[in-house]
């Protein structure tokens, strides 16, 4: 056995202890999960806050996020769709809404959270996670506001490196696709128009008590049940300060160099202390 493959042998078997340990917790769990959103209201709710904070359009568009509530097709339920902007406009640099959390997760805290989302159409850019800002400093980090992050995007990077679309989480010194442990690959790109389940196990324990880091769980697309896609990614700055917020940033890329308007649909935000893998809806 060569030693990549005994590498990737002992990640698979470390990845199925987490897995069963984690849901052997989750079934012993006496916490209930809170609703952040369903989007099931009428309109987007008044405590989300949506600021345009590097609106280069040109022409200029005043406010030129598309942040909205969408009833689904033939269905009953009512989805947020989020968009840089609407087609044919770019330069909107960074769309960023965001919402305080119904509970602070303190230094020291696990929490489970819960996400549904669903992609437009690439090409796009997206990520969405936590911040331990407060809204002046989310509007003034952008990027930087984030802790635990998953990211959505095609897009080609500054350095040549093509995105292909799977699903991104931050560690440190950039992004890695999550992974397909039992296939000892990087996952495929995420498919349009499905909805994936979204279970992300956040440690905001000190760096010296091994925190800072996060789980994530997929349910969609390829991973036709839950499966464990990686493991301790990185917060993004490591501030060690209670989580305060949900956030969510996209960008058209610049009017010269365009990524493209492909919005991400997003529905069933939920949080829950500890570490819990069911499915709150």
């Amino acid at each position: 056995m060569t030693k990549t493959l005994i590498r990737y042998s002992i990640a698979l078997i470390c990845s199925l202890g987490v897995h069963q340990a984690a849901v052997a917790n989750s079934s012993e769990t006496k916490n209930t999960w809170q609703l952040i959103d369903n989007f099931e209201s009428a309109e987007l709710a008044s405590d989300w806050q949506k600021k345009d904070t590097r609106n280069d359009t040109s022409p200029h568009v005043p406010n030129p996020q598309v942040t909205k509530h969408v009833k689904e097709t033939g269905q009953s339920n009512t989805f947020l769709l989020k968009k840089p902007a609407a087609e044919g406009i770019v330069g909107n640099r960074k769309a960023l809404t965001f919402k305080p959390l119904p509970t602070t997760v303190n230094v020291g805290e696990t929490y489970t959270f819960f996400t549904r989302i669903n992609i437009e159409y690439f090409p796009n850019n997206h990520i969405f996670g936590l911040s331990n800002l407060d809204a002046k400093g989310i509007e003034e980090n952008d990027y930087n506001a984030f802790e635990p992050s998953i990211r959505i995007t095609d897009k080609k990077e500054s350095n040549g490196f093509k995105n292909t679309g799977a699903l991104m989480v931050k560690i440190d010194g950039g992004y890695s696709n999550i992974q397909h442990y039992a296939e000892q690959r990087s996952a495929k790109p995420a498919l349009e128009n499905t909805w994936y389940d979204i279970w992300y196990v956040v440690n905001n324990a000190t760096l010296e008590n091994e925190g800072q880091n996060f789980d994530v769980y997929v349910r969609g697309g390829e991973f036709t049940e839950q499966t464990l896609v990686y493991k301790k990614a990185s917060f993004r700055m490591k501030r060690e300060l209670p989580l305060i917020y949900f956030l969510m940033n996209t960008n058209t890329g610049s009017v010269k160099k365009p990524y493209g308007n492909g919005g991400v649909r997003y529905d069933d935000l939920y949080m829950i202390k500890g570490i819990s893998l069911h499915s709150p809806i």
